[in-house]
């Protein structure tokens, strides 16, 4: 189960994981961002990451330091920098080639 992180948790939580981080920048009222949400479970269980969750109406100030502004936006971080970007909810296949993981 992805876990919530807030502004406050976000360097703690993501910059400074020793494992890459997929962050899912959503909010409660996006049809698209609940659709997706169980898709980035399996890509994290597939592929060793962890899976975080920002709700953007709370949290506006991570959102934008990194240019979120449209949902679902996912991020994958690595070793504390963006390593990949995806805006939209796509089909497991297309996310996984989008985050640069592989098969």
């Amino acid at each position: 189960m992805a876990q919530d992180i807030t502004d406050a948790s976000f360097q703690a939580e993501v910059i400074e994981s020793s494992e890459p981080v997929l962050v899912d920048f959503w909010a409660p009222w996006c049809g698209p961002c609940r659709a997706v949400s169980p898709v980035l479970e399996e890509i994290a269980s597939e592929h060793q990451l962890r899976v975080v969750k920002v709700n953007v109406d709370e949290n506006q100030q991570t959102a934008a330091q990194y240019g979120v502004l449209s949902l679902p936006t996912m991020i994958l971080f690595k070793d504390g920098v963006e390593a990949a970007k995806v805006i939209g909810a796509y089909p497991k296949k297309k996310l996984v080639a989008q985050l640069a993981l592989g098969g």
